[in-house]
């Protein structure tokens, strides 16, 4: 499939569905002065471009009592072990993120917990993976930048 153009009206709807997955197609016709079944057309058409995947949920962890975020740099013993110990690490709910990268580590991971202690509890499964060397982890103190619109502009005035 080639490439899909976005409009003015896309950007608009997506700018709009980014602040809040839930709104209705309704409020973003009203805004955007269209019918709610053409937002509905252009969403539908974004979805099958591959352009939105889905909706998402944004949790408060704090209030869930899971406000420790911390990054966990994974050294394997053999790349050839990335698949087998990204299944292991997949089976530690924990870890909400993980990459397999280039440079000083193997694989990269973002976990979060209820406290220090329970950080550690999470290191030592991943630490404890057949296949893992060693791990390098460094707590996030806090998240400043969490900013996908700021993105999401830049693209649009790139294309």
């Amino acid at each position: 499939m080639g490439k899909f153009k976005l409009d003015e009206i896309d950007h608009q709807i997506l700018d709009m569905l980014i602040d809040n997955t839930r709104i209705p197609f309704t409020d973003i016709a009203k805004k955007l002065l269209i019918s709610a079944g053409t937002v509905h057309v252009r969403v539908k058409k974004m979805e099958e471009a591959g352009i939105i995947k889905g909706s998402s949920l944004t949790l408060d962890y704090k209030k869930l009592g899971y406000s420790f975020i911390a990054y966990v740099g994974v050294f394997l013993q053999n790349t050839s072990q990335t698949k087998f110990v990204l299944e292991r690490i997949n089976n530690i709910p924990f870890v909400t993120v993980a990459h397999i990268t280039t440079g000083k580590f193997n694989i990269f991971c973002k976990i979060r917990a209820k406290d220090t202690m329970h950080a550690k509890e999470i290191i030592f499964k991943l630490d404890d993976i057949d296949g893992v060397y060693r791990t390098e982890t460094m707590i996030s103190l806090e998240e400043s930048i969490n900013d996908k619109k700021r993105l999401m502009h830049t693209i649009f005035n790139e294309l």
